[in-house]
């Protein structure tokens, strides 16, 4: 039972004539006929009564008449969603983040509401590290990570340059200084991030190479909590420049820079390589890649393979 028969099978329903029917459907009578007896035969059931010049329906015809519209329906139904996708007046787009690249995602994502406010967001906060996974199981369809994927399968664009910052509050002795040496920091207290990352190894190995001590008897569980204990005066902490940005401008943080710790971090835009993307996906990448031409500086758009 395809489409065609169905369609066939309502024009003469409605039309009362397989004759009238043919000119409907711009088909030869024969034809209209084939494709009613063909149904009936698949169908196994008489849908017209012959005996009627009317073209009447049997109780089987009824029957099938029903549900026959709603299939025609459900059809036009397909193909407006189909479009209204392809419009970007209907979607759903689903990223997986973590607490620093979601960042990068907000002056992305308010361009992309402002432009296609009728396709849903899903920003699922998850581990760096877990995220590649996640892309390959399909629980998401775009990733945000600060580091290049080692999966064959995945595809990465740099879409955000970004590198570890010292900040110190504003009482600080050091926040008066515009730089320092990693020897200066051996009596600090560093208020760490308890999530392991490849930028906390870098660290480690950096004050382990120079010998200096690094003191970490403070862990908190988000970049937020550190920034505060921080301005509070309990210590201080290196953290993605994203990160702290507005509360340097704002003067609640003072950025020192340290030569020995300036270790550059990209925000990658991960995705499969072998799965088509949705149209809110591609539309999603267009504007993180325009939103880098207009803003330039530490937004860039450069696919790495």
């Amino acid at each position: 039972m395809d489409l065609f028969q169905i369609e066939t099978f309502l024009a003469v329903a409605r039309e009362g004539s397989f004759s009238r029917a043919a000119k409907k459907l711009f088909r030869t009578q024969p034809a209209i006929s084939q494709a009613v007896r063909k149904l009936e035969q698949e169908l196994g059931e008489p849908l017209f009564d012959r005996s009627s010049r009317e073209g009447m329906l049997t109780d089987a015809g009824l029957v099938l008449q029903e549900y026959a519209e709603k299939l025609l329906n459900m059809r036009v139904e397909a193909i407006t969603a189909l479009q209204e996708l392809r419009q970007m007046h209907r979607g759903h787009l689903v990223l997986s983040a973590n607490e620093f690249t979601t960042l990068y995602l907000l002056p992305v994502l308010d361009r992309f509401r402002r432009l296609y406010p009728m396709v849903r967001v899903t920003v699922q906060r998850s581990l760096s590290s877990r995220i590649p996974n996640e892309l390959l199981n399909h629980n998401t369809e775009l990733g945000l990570v600060g580091f290049p994927p080692t999966d064959p399968e995945l595809r990465s664009v740099v879409v955000y340059r970004d590198e570890l910052t010292f900040v110190v509050p504003p009482n600080h002795p050091l926040a008066r200084a515009k730089e320092v040496t990693i020897r200066h920091l051996g009596a600090e207290n560093f208020i760490a991030h308890n999530v392991s990352s490849r930028y906390r190894e870098k660290v480690l190995e950096t004050f382990r190479r120079k010998r200096v001590p690094l003191n970490m008897d403070i862990e908190l569980p988000s970049v937020e909590a550190i920034k505060k204990f921080v301005a509070s005066g309990n210590g201080v902490a290196l953290l993605p420049g994203i990160c702290v940005a507005t509360e340097v401008e704002q003067g609640v943080l003072v950025k020192v820079t340290v030569p020995e710790l300036r270790f550059e971090r990209k925000i990658r835009v991960i995705y499969r390589r072998g799965s088509a993307l949705s149209h809110a996906a591609q539309a999603f990448l267009t504007v993180a890649e325009d939103y880098s031409h207009e803003h330039q500086g530490a937004y860039t758009y450069v696919a790495e393979h």
